[in-house]
Parts: structure tokens; C-alpha cells; sequence
């Protein structure tokens, strides 16, 4: 009876030995099979999913950095906006700037900032937020594939996130723009939220959208995947380090760097459908969108088309730059940076 317990115990650690290394087998590639790719070309086990309280941190971030860094150069904007519907009259952003205080005096540099923040916040939010659910699925759909399709999950995942952000940014944008090229139209944001919606009805709101799309799609796609090559770049060339081995005041000095690089090359690639959607905001018209936007095109030409170029790209590389210093300093604040994440097992 003894021996038989003793073959038997033989047996079954012999099955078991077999089974964990048959486990030790399925694991050996663990790290090709199971690895997804995040900021910075950073390598981490997927383990479980993000909840609803970490998407909301990141909206959080998003809406903070973005209605902050777009509020602060609202004058920027108002220059950039009177350069383009009102062609000819400023010379320069600095000849715009001086001739706006001179005639219209300081406090017309910061027309349109309540629409601006709170515009900007919500586009934020979902931006950033929807950024970051589509990146972890795209990631987590490709498998062992995402280290390799990185560039088209950054384009992917951005460029839903805009459309997503755009409808609640359009409306909005309108009141704003409105009120930059017409000052004397209404006292802000709610008064000149309400009589857009009381004269021209709701659907007035969306006739941007077709340029807003044309100019925020693709400027979003190049800002995120412009930003994660350019710090991707950064920590594998010039500090030859991963981010999780630097300072956290290094890793947001690459993401200012990083944001400014991004915000330069999404202007030049966004700046015609951004001239078109302060044409169209500016001009009252019952021609459709399609034939609106055709029309503006035709009477502005190619290089009407980037009327203000200089004065948008000094405000959007600094908007971007901000953006991701403010959204990496939040998202380190709140938890939810990609280190803070892996160490709580996502």
C-alpha cells in the first residue's frame, strides 16, 4: 500500500512538473505575444482593462490643457481671425495687434474667450479621452502587431477622437468667430449663443463643420502621431534612455519640446480648411456648405488660402507645446501617467 502511494505521488509530480512546464512553454514568448506598445515606444503587459474613473482622468487632463492654452492666446486668435476675414487691412500679426488696441482698444485682444474655454473644454475632454480608450483598443486589437503598426494606431485613434470632440467644439467655434469678426454683434458668449440660435436656427451651429472636420481631423492626426515620433525620437537618439529610467521634469521638458515640434507641422498641414471656417463663420449665406466652401476657395485661391499662416503657427505650436506639458503634468498628478499605470497592474 505504501509503494503504491509512493508511484502514485511519482505520477502526479510528474504530471504536474510536465503541466508547469508545458506553461513555462506557452510563457517563453510571453513578450512577443502579449506586448502592446504606449507613449514613447514604452513596452507593457496588457493585464486588465481601463475603468471608467481612469478615461475620466484623462478627459479631465485633456480639458484642462486645452481650455487653458487656447484661452491664453485668444489675442493671438483674434489677430489670426482679422487677418483672415479681413484681408489686406493688417500688414502683419504685430501691425494687427497694434492696430486693434489703437482702434478698438486692449480689451478686444480677449473677445471670445468665454466661448474659447469652455469650447475648449469639452473638446478637450473628449479629444484626449477618446484618444486614449481607441489607442488602448486599436492596441490591444493589433496584438503582437502593435509595436509594428504603432503610426497608423497614433492616426487612428486621433482621428476618431476629433470627429467625437468636433461636434461639441463646433458651435462654439461659430459664437466665437462671430464674435471676433463682427464685435459689435453681441456682448459674448450667451448673447451671442442666443441670437445665432433665435436669427439663423440651430443647424447654423454645423455649417463650419465641414471645415472644421477638414481642419481638425487632420491637424489632431498630426499632432498626435508628430508628438509620439518626435519623443519617440528624443529618448531613443539624443538621451538614449526610457522614460521611466529620467526624471519626471525630463520626461515633461520632451513632451514641451515634443508638443511645440507636433504643433508647427499640424498648423502648416491644417491652415486652408482653418481660413475656410473663419470665411464661412464670418459670412451669413443660404448656399449649402459644399457650394460655400467651393465659393470661398475659388475667390480666395491658393494663396489666399493661408492668409495668417505666421500668426497661427507662433499659436498653434505654442498651444500644443502647452498641451501636452499640462496633460502629462495632470495625468502624473491624477495617477494615471503610463509608469503609474503598469506599477497598478494595466
Amino acid at each position: 500500500m505504501g509503494e503504491h502511494r509512493f508511484k502514485l505521488w511519482e505520477e502526479t509530480s510528474a504530471t504536474e512538473g510536465a503541466g508547469r512546464a508545458g506553461l513555462s512553454d506557452r510563457f517563453a514568448g510571453f513578450d512577443q505575444t502579449a506586448l502592446v506598445c504606449t507613449r514613447h515606444d514604452e513596452m507593457s503587459v496588457t493585464k486588465k482593462e481601463y475603468g471608467l474613473d481612469t478615461y475620466l482622468r484623462f478627459g479631465f487632463a485633456g480639458a484642462l490643457c486645452c481650455s487653458i492654452t487656447h484661452t491664453a492666446v485668444v489675442p493671438m486668435d483674434v489677430v489670426k481671425t482679422r487677418m483672415q476675414t479681413e484681408a489686406g487691412r493688417y500688414k502683419s500679426m504685430v501691425h494687427g495687434f497694434r492696430t486693434i488696441v489703437a482702434e478698438e482698444g486692449a480689451g478686444m485682444l480677449m473677445k471670445g474667450a468665454g466661448p474659447t474655454f469652455v469650447g475648449y473644454f469639452l473638446q478637450g475632454a473628449m479629444k484626449f479621452g477618446f484618444n486614449e480608450f481607441f489607442k488602448k483598443k486599436f492596441m490591444a486589437a493589433a496584438g503582437e502587431n502593435a509595436q509594428q503598426y504603432r503610426v497608423p494606431i497614433w492616426l487612428g485613434a486621433s482621428a476618431c477622437a476629433e470627429v467625437i470632440a468636433d461636434m461639441f467644439l463646433c458651435p462654439l467655434e461659430a459664437t466665437r468667430i462671430r464674435l471676433v469678426a463682427q464685435p459689435t454683434f453681441a456682448k459674448g458668449l450667451l448673447d451671442g449663443f442666443g441670437k445665432i440660435l433665435a436669427q439663423e436656427g440651430p443647424l447654423s451651429f454645423y455649417r463650419g463643420l465641414p471645415p472644421l472636420l477638414l481642419k481638425q481631423v487632420p491637424y489632431t492626426m498630426a499632432k498626435f502621431s508628430v508628438f509620439e515620433a518626435t519623443s519617440e525620437a528624443v529618448y531613443k537618439v539624443v538621451l538614449q534612455k526610457k522614460p521611466d529610467e529620467l526624471s519626471s521634469g525630463t520626461r515633461l521638458t520632451v513632451s514641451l519640446g515634443s508638443g511645440l515640434v507636433a504643433g508647427v507641422a499640424a498648423a502648416i498641414i491644417s491652415q486652408p480648411a482653418d481660413t475656410v471656417l473663419s470665411k464661412i463663420n464670418q459670412e451669413k449665406g443660404d448656399a449649402g456648405m459644399i457650394r460655400s466652401i467651393a465659393n470661398i476657395c475659388k475667390r480666395l485661391g491658393p494663396s489666399g488660402l493661408f492668409l495668417g499662416m505666421g500668426a497661427r503657427a507662433v499659436m498653434v505650436g505654442t498651444i500644443t507645446a502647452g498641451q501636452f506639458f499640462i496633460y502629462d503634468y495632470c495625468k502624473l498628478a491624477m495617477g494615471v501617467a503610463p509608469a503609474q499605470l503598469a506599477e497598478k497592474g494595466y
